[in-house]
């Protein structure tokens, strides 16, 4: 059926559905979770909006609660987040074109995020512009939201809140699953885990993610450097 007259928003707010179901619930558990720790609902409002980080907003949780050093806060989080070094590089050729609201871009590109726009080639009479922006405010949305939601409702509801911040993982894993099954060539993926793995297994669950990321940027590189050459 042929779309008409559908604006960003309408085509966009479809493609972030899967996003909304899975942020709200996370959302709300990262709420929850800053509430038993003593943070009231602005604070976890102000992180939301200012960080937009899932898995560093639950680590971050542990970090204000024990008052950790900020220089320590600092290595940690740019070692949890090291992985949107390599979106970034991977996002050149579409946001690149982009020419307006870049810099927002660039901040709210999550994982969810991501692999909703890297997938997506919007109609040639749409403005991919506002289609990304549509797509990167409204996940946001739903994870401030829920945020915010799960913060009023950790003062109300009180329960033992262990292995909550799995939550997180596990979204992680149904992501990589079904990019696994949309995907033909399996080998980036085999290589990212294998990498991981062997870097954990000598370095430690402490040290071993930016050396996995150095293995797995070495090992693709050296295999598009070879396709290249034999496409020649």
């Amino acid at each position: 059926m042929e779309q008409k007259n559908i604006t960003p928003f309408r085509y966009a707010f479809p493609k972030t559905v899967p996003v909304m179901v899975g942020y709200l619930f996370l959302g709300a558990a990262y709420g929850i979770l800053m509430s038993v720790n003593g943070f009231g609902v602005w604070w976890t409002l102000a992180v939301s909006v200012l960080v937009f980080a899932g898995s560093l907003q639950y680590l971050g949780v542990t970090m204000l609660a024990s008052a950790v050093n900020p220089v320590t806060a600092f290595f940690m989080s740019l070692m949890l987040n090291a992985r949107h070094l390599f979106y970034g590089l991977s996002m050149l050729g579409k946001y690149g074109r982009v020419k307006k609201w870049k810099p927002y871009l660039i901040f709210g590109l999550t994982d969810e995020t991501f692999s909703v726009v890297c997938q997506d080639e919007p109609p040639e009479d749409l403005d991919r512009d506002q289609v990304y922006l549509w797509i990167t405010l409204l996940n946001q949305a739903y994870w401030v939201g829920g945020s915010v939601l799960g913060a009023v409702a950790g003062k109300f509801i009180t329960f033992d809140t262990t292995g909550l911040d799995f939550a997180l993982t596990a979204l992680f894993v149904v992501i990589m699953t079904d990019q696994w099954k949309q995907k033909e060539g399996h080998i980036p993926a085999l290589t990212g885990v294998l990498s991981s793995v062997v870097c954990l297994a000598v370095l430690g669950a402490d040290r071993f993610i930016l050396p996995a990321m150095a293995l797995i940027f070495a090992a693709l590189g050296v295999r598009y450097k070879k396709s290249g050459m034999d496409s020649l």
